[in-house]
């Protein structure tokens, strides 16, 4: 695994394919993930990510880190400051890593207000 995650054709496949503290960290944010709110679950672009009126989050498993990426993660940094702008658009992600630690209920509580902005606002994929 490099820069991507592993190769996969289902959800189930993607968690499967890690090991390790990626393993148990991916776990767990997919578990807060589903348990959240009712996100479509797919694999696009090496990626398990997370739809709902277009996609709204990302779970990317690297070698040395695990990217939760959101499509609107400018707009939640005031939930978790630790999420940093990524791209021109309203991308941000959150970085893990073995020594960066995130709970559940954080990830949970940032999946339930990714979801409410797509809902509200629209699908992020789709530029006017």
């Amino acid at each position: 695994m490099a820069m991507m995650g592993p190769a996969a054709d289902s959800p189930d496949a993607y968690i499967a394919a890690l090991s390790g503290w990626q393993l148990e960290r991916c776990t767990m944010m997919r578990a807060a993930i589903l348990d959240a709110v009712p996100f479509e679950e797919t694999i696009k672009w090496t990626n398990l990510v997370f739809m709902a009126n277009g996609p709204c989050i990302l779970i990317r498993a690297e070698e040395h880190r695990v990217l939760l990426g959101f499509w609107r993660g400018k707009r939640l940094r005031e939930v978790d400051p630790r999420i940093r702008a990524s791209g021109k658009y309203e991308l941000g992600n959150l970085v893990v890593t073995e020594r960066v630690e995130v709970s559940a209920e954080q990830v949970s509580k940032l999946a339930a207000e990714a979801y409410r902005l797509n809902i509200e606002l629209g699908n992020p994929a789709a530029r006017t």
